[in-house]
């Protein structure tokens, strides 16, 4: 398995931020989860922040545009462009905020955000038990926004970590 490596138009930089899940599911059923639509709305993003509407092109250049349900009203738009989908083994992207119309934006609470952070997610299997690996890198990034990156680790850890229960829930759904 090759490691990410951040793109090299990036002004700072920043520490990758990594997490891992095993899951007792076998890999192609956690693939599934991340590539079809009706199986990701049914978990992704944070607890709280339910997927209210996506729509998904996956192939690189491709997209998945999706609107979160903000608790207290309103919606928070994120988009994924893909690079590189291996089937079932990684899936590369850009990840970042968006408008209804699929314009990049910055983060609604936390403008000092990077832009585009390069996701690199890949699933191994062992034993019918599948671990999911997270591999996150700022790109295009200024010193400021990778300071920011590497101050939110914490953070991150705790908002993954949710977001990987709501994955394990689905999964045992499945």
């Amino acid at each position: 398995m090759q490691a990410p490596q951040q793109d090299p138009q990036s002004a700072g930089s920043a520490a990758p931020f990594v997490i891992s899940r095993t899951f007792d599911a076998p890999r192609d059923l956690v693939w599934k989860a991340f590539i079809e639509p009706e199986r990701l709305d049914r978990w992704w993003g944070p607890k709280g922040f339910p997927v209210a509407t996506s729509k998904m092109d996956l192939r690189p250049g491709g997209t998945y545009h999706y609107a979160m349900s903000v608790p207290g009203g309103g919606l928070m738009w994120g988009k994924f462009v893909y690079r590189e989908i291996v089937a079932p083994e990684r899936i590369v992207f850009i990840n970042g905020f968006s408008d209804e119309t699929g314009g990049t934006t910055r983060h609604p609470m936390i403008p000092e955000w990077p832009l585009e952070v390069l996701s690199v997610f890949t699933f191994t299997e062992h034993g019918g038990r599948t671990t999911f690996t997270l591999h996150w890198t700022p790109i295009n990034a200024t010193a400021e926004e990778c300071a920011m990156f590497d101050s939110a680790q914490d953070g991150m850890t705790a908002g993954w970590s949710g977001t990987l229960e709501q994955l394990e829930a689905h999964l045992a759904e499945a």
